[in-house]
């Protein structure tokens, strides 16, 4: 697909994220992961990856930029919590990695401390909301290719846009329980 279609999903994330979260110093750094994160998962859908030059820099602005949220007043949530988290979920999301290769890809894994930092900042429950959400919406996608494109158990398809939506859902729910 054309841009069009990723710049539209990363526009109604954002102002999504902006009703939910108000104006705090980490909706600022929301609205800055978001390009990355819509444009990460349109080329994991494109081409079953989640590149490096993408990840990464993902995952240090999510962990700078909560940390600078912190510093700032107003901020609702907690930089240990938001680093605890990174490091947490791509711990899991590694070991994960290591049990089921084709269910878990390393992507998967270097995109997890931009996940679990925004997830974490708000507290151990928003990321458990968020990672269960993702998992849940990836799990209802496989199903839907089961029954409709008969799809079976070597069929690969790509988690990052699962597991970014589910972030995206567990960061709303933090920021509007805040």
């Amino acid at each position: 697909p054309g841009p069009l279609r990723p710049a539209l999903a990363g526009a109604a994330c954002a102002a999504l994220l902006a009703a939910a979260c108000g104006p705090t110093p980490e909706t600022v750094v929301w609205l800055l992961l978001v390009p990355g994160a819509t444009v990460l998962a349109a080329v994991d859908i494109a081409v079953l990856r989640l590149p490096d030059v993408l990840t990464l820099p993902l995952g240090a602005l999510a962990v700078l930029g909560t940390g600078i949220a912190a510093l700032v007043p107003g901020g609702q949530g907690s930089w240990p919590r938001a680093l605890g988290g990174a490091a947490v979920l791509a711990g899991v999301f590694f070991v994960l990695a290591l049990i089921s290769p084709a269910g878990m890809g390393l992507g998967d894994v270097k995109l997890a401390p931009a996940l679990g930092a925004a997830l974490g900042w708000y507290g151990w429950d928003v990321l458990l909301t968020g990672v269960f959400a993702g998992f849940l919406l990836a799990a209802g996608y496989a199903l839907f290719l089961v029954i409709a494109r008969g799809a079976g158990r070597r069929t690969e398809f790509c988690m990052g846009p699962f597991l970014a939506m589910g972030a995206l859902l567990g960061v709303a729910i933090g920021g509007l329980a805040a």
